[in-house]
């Protein structure tokens, strides 16, 4: 079996990733006619150029229900496992990652699923983990979202528990905790060249210790740098501690125009003037109420942040100014970002041929090799 070469367990360089192509309208919460079309044939001309670019990861979206408003933001979604299927099959560097909600996904299932994409892509499969927040999901699925996170996060250790075990040991074995009991359960072929790599976003104090404890990344947005590069350094502090390498990682969106003004033109019209503000609304207070993703005392930042991006972190500007903040999150102790644009594949190119060459520059990205 040929060695696995999976580009978000290399080391040697700033992580850069799509987020959420698998979504109508990407991560911007805007009514332009040009927004993004999560259709299957723009996602499979987004994972060619990403892909020959040399950028390293594609993370989607697990959603099944909009968020309203006049376009219902997130209304169409690409399930994520068939989704990151489809693109391993169709690439041949970048990893791709499922994203798999615990309570919606039963772990022997789970853990054959990845298994089964890894060897499609040959090791370059990966999976995020949501523990849930979005109650009105779980309603969806005849479920009721728990109160407390320590129930949340208690489910989602004994989940991944098993699913760690099915890729790791082998031969059958029976399972009798809290919340699964299995008999006789196995799961065969093991993922391609050992455990795929883990993220999980998480803010709440029991999430971020479950990162801590399961994944290679925690995911986490970067509203205030200063905070961030605290919070960091606590965060790998505390996986040290427990015996583990744990980087993070953070989203962001992009505007990157030949000039300043027209960056910030074209952010300002899609992303204040036909903002869905409606959805934007309803977003914030189903995340609020249930989640601890972002800090509450942003909450005038995060809105705005919430229309342009999905609450990442904004890349606007000149490919320079772009590659200064790039690399700003770099300093702050990020390993990488999530880039998001109103339209991926129009939007795309031009920081490829713009931005890349300046990081390649500061020794943030190492040059592209043609696959």
């Amino acid at each position: 079996m040929t060695q696995a070469i999976n580009r978000l367990l290399l080391n040697d360089h700033f992580k850069l990733g799509t987020f959420s192509a698998n979504c109508s309208s990407g991560m911007a919460i805007t009514k332009v006619p040009e927004r993004w079309d999560n259709s299957w044939e723009n996602n499979r001309k987004l994972v060619e150029m990403c892909d020959a670019a040399g950028l390293d990861f594609m993370l989607p979206i697990a959603r099944w229900i909009g968020y309203g408003g006049e376009t219902n933001f997130h209304f169409n979604v690409l399930e994520t496992m068939t989704w990151a299927a489809g693109l391993l099959a169709l690439s041949k560097r970048i990893s791709v990652i499922a994203t798999l909600h615990t309570a919606f996904n039963h772990p022997v299932v789970a853990a054959k699923q990845i298994a089964t994409i890894d060897h499609i892509g040959k090791g370059r499969a990966g999976l995020n983990i949501v523990a849930g927040w979005n109650e009105p999901e779980y309603k969806a699925m005849g479920l009721s979202l728990p109160d407390d996170h320590e129930t949340r996060y208690g489910y989602g250790q004994e989940w991944y528990d098993i699913v760690h075990k099915l890729w790791s040991e082998a031969g059958a074995f029976d399972w009798d905790g809290r919340y699964f009991h299995l008999k006789g359960v196995h799961s065969d072929p093991k993922p391609w060249a050992g455990i795929p790599p883990i993220i999980n976003a998480a803010g709440s104090e029991q999430g971020r210790a479950f990162a801590i404890r399961n994944a290679n990344f925690l995911f986490t947005p970067a509203i205030d740098l200063d905070r961030s590069k605290k919070e960091i350094a606590e965060l790998k502090d505390m996986a040290q501690q427990k015996g583990r390498d744990v980087d993070v990682l953070t989203f962001s969106y992009v505007v990157c125009r030949p000039t300043e003004k027209a960056a910030r033109d074209y952010h300002e019209y899609y992303a204040k003037t036909h903002a869905d503000w409606a959805a934007v609304d309803n977003l914030i207070r189903l995340q609020f109420a249930h989640a601890q993703s972002f800090p509450h005392d942003l909450l005038k930042l995060i809105r705005d942040r919430m229309a342009a991006g999905h609450g990442g972190y904004p890349l606007v500007g000149t490919p320079e100014q772009v590659a200064d903040k790039i690399c700003m999150l770099h300093e702050t102790g990020f390993g990488g970002t999530t880039l998001a644009f109103v339209n991926y594949t129009e939007e795309f190119p031009y920081f490829r041929d713009t931005v890349l060459p300046i990081l390649e520059e500061r020794g943030l990205r190492l040059p592209n090799v043609s696959p």
